[in-house]
């Protein structure tokens, strides 16, 4: 669950950025009034999201996604020309957040391959 709340803080990330562009320095209400909106929703997400998930991963994660779904909306309302080398650099953002998700956190127990035995991050004592 603290995965999909944070993909879906990140959704509302990119909802954010994207009224802070139309808000024109606070002078359109609805923009406005959406960018508050999503913001507090995407923060209070992502603290929900951390309490579970280490903070860095967390936050590169909700960034990268934010960053982006912001661009991917900007090219696809017309904000923003398409350009083959952004969509591959978006593509890079998406390859890097599931690299992130995949590997193991610091508070993760590491195995041994060998006996299966379960090691501790940090020695005793």
């Amino acid at each position: 669950m603290p995965w999909i709340i944070l993909l879906a803080s990140a959704g509302f990330e990119a909802v954010w950025a994207t009224a802070l562009g139309r808000a024109d320095n606070f002078t359109h209400p609805v923009p406005s009034a959406v960018f508050v909106v999503a913001l507090a929703i995407s923060m209070v997400g992502l603290g929900v999201a951390v309490r579970t998930i280490p903070i860095g991963t967390g936050y590169a994660i909700w960034t990268g996604v934010g960053a982006a779904l912001t661009v991917i909306w900007a090219m696809a309302s017309g904000e923003e020309a398409f350009a083959p080398v952004k969509a591959l650099l978006i593509a890079g953002i998406i390859v890097a957040v599931v690299g992130l998700t995949l590997a193991p956190s610091r508070s993760d127990d590491r195995q041994d391959e060998g006996g299966g035995e379960r090691l501790p991050l940090r020695p005793a004592g």
